[in-house]
């Protein structure tokens, strides 16, 4: 007898399947949650309940490690395989074809830009860098050796002051308006903060020079009639500002989204984001890595250094990352812009140090088998510093192109219907109540 064909389930028992089943062994109960995209809603937890006054299941997930908070269709990463996506297009093709306002344009819009497109949309950028006069008097009135993130976070946020229509989020003309004046700002604050920390005067824009030729002749200007960038470094820091424009829900966009879903304007929000980018472990990692190169000393110490780390007496910077447990896609991408910039500015000295770092360690099992890849922040410490940048300047250059994911997943936050202004939930582990006792009454019970 021939088999009869299964018959094809039932759209309810599809349905079904699409969730998860909870047994609560307190009660006995079991309730059924829906599953979509691979996530419970954490409310879902709320039902499940040992009785009427009970204020139901929460989850606890320090710094959100398996907790989406929003969804979002900017950014795709598949930390597994090694995977960047800005909006669908490899991030290896927009490096290599793009370049960073048509880049912009893409992770703001969806799109890329069509010819006529992009040609707006660049005048709208080129045309906004100026500062107000006032702006400027604010930076040069902090002291000569202030560094220059700190500069950065505190003019960001003085330009709210400024644009007082900016308050208006909920209308999409005074939020574009908005963002074209932070996308082509920055540059600027970052050079006059370079400028500063370095005893020079301001250098005022040139609006006829692209995106990044514009930024370093603002960094670099001296008594030159006409200042002609450098193409290999303008191009540099148009791969490196577009490796860095998004990267999901980190440190800097988490603070973003929370700090603007209490419908702040973009200035304040985005000096919180960049408030975040400061920290060593986000915008400084670069920075850790040079000062880590630089304590190696020399090639033939690497191997010691390695056996120290194993050992756990010190730490392998600019290797592994929360999400990709694979080679950054990123630092490969970096790798051959080094090679590029070196041929120009000379070699680092710190770049043998790096190759021999690099390969000991993907060959050996200790950081293999924990899946510690070179990251994005293990060779772009070492551009920047070729290129002549202090240190104490690279969260800034990370701060510029970062803007651009920053207000976009600012603008999806506002547009997304299931978003309110972020609060976290606790577990309180304080005291129960306790009666208050008067001054002249309370032992000595515990240290000042």
């Amino acid at each position: 007898m021939a088999s009869q064909p299964t018959p094809a389930p039932a759209a309810n028992d599809n349905a079904a399947r699409e969730t998860l089943s909870i047994t609560d062994n307190r009660t006995g109960k079991t309730y059924q949650v829906p599953i979509r995209d691979g996530t419970i809603r954490a409310m879902d937890l709320r039902q499940i309940k040992t009785d009427a006054e009970d204020f139901g299941l929460m989850t606890y997930d320090p710094a959100f490690m398996n907790t989406a908070s929003t969804r979002s269709s900017i950014t795709f990463i598949d930390g597994d395989k090694g995977i960047l996506r800005y909006r669908g297009y490899p991030i290896e093709q927009l490096a290599e074809k793009s370049n960073f306002l048509e880049t912009a344009y893409l992770i703001l819009y969806g799109e890329l830009p069509t010819e006529a497109q992009y040609k707006d949309w660049e005048y709208k950028i080129l045309h906004r860098t100026f500062l107000h006069e006032n702006i400027k008097m604010v930076m040069q009135a902090f002291r000569y050796d202030a560094h220059p993130m700190g500069m950065f976070i505190s003019t960001v946020a003085a330009l709210s002051t400024y644009y007082p229509e900016s308050a208006q989020v909920g209308d999409p003309e005074v939020r574009f308006k908005q963002i074209t004046r932070l996308i082509a700002k920055v540059p600027t604050i970052a050079a006059f903060s370079y400028r500063h920390i370095r005893g020079l005067p301001y250098v005022y824009p040139d609006n006829d020079l692209s995106y990044t030729g514009n930024f370093l002749r603002m960094l670099d200007m001296m008594t030159q009639v006409k200042y002609e960038p450098d193409p290999v470094k303008a191009h540099a820091l148009d791969v490196l500002f577009i490796l860095h424009a998004d990267h999901e829900q980190n440190c800097g966009t988490n603070a973003m989204r929370a700090i603007g879903s209490s419908q702040v304007d973009p200035y304040s929000a985005m000096a919180g984001a960049a408030a975040a980018l400061y920290g060593p472990l986000h915008g400084g990692a670069n920075e850790e890595v040079l000062k880590m190169l630089t304590q190696i000393e020399h090639v033939k110490n690497v191997p010691a250094f390695i056996e120290k780390v194993k050992k756990g007496e010190g730490r392998l910077m600019g290797f592994g990352h929360r999400v990709y447990k694979n080679y950054d896609p990123r630092a490969k991408i970096i790798k051959r812009t080094a090679d590029q910039v070196f041929q120009t500015t000379g070699v680092n000295p710190l770049l043998e140090i790096a190759l021999e770092l690099e390969r000991i360690a993907l060959q050996d099992d200790y950081f293999v088998s924990r899946k510690l890849y070179p990251n994005v922040d293990f060779y772009s410490g070492l551009i920047y510093q070729a290129m002549g940048f202090p240190v104490a300047f690279f969260p800034v250059l990370f701060a510029i192109p970062r803007t651009v994911g920053w207000l976009a997943q600012w603008v999806e936050m506002l547009n997304d219907a299931d978003q309110k202004i972020a609060r976290p939930r606790q577990i309180y582990t304080g005291y129960a109540e306790r009666a208050y006792v008067p001054l002249y009454a309370r032992a000595n019970s515990h240290a000042a």
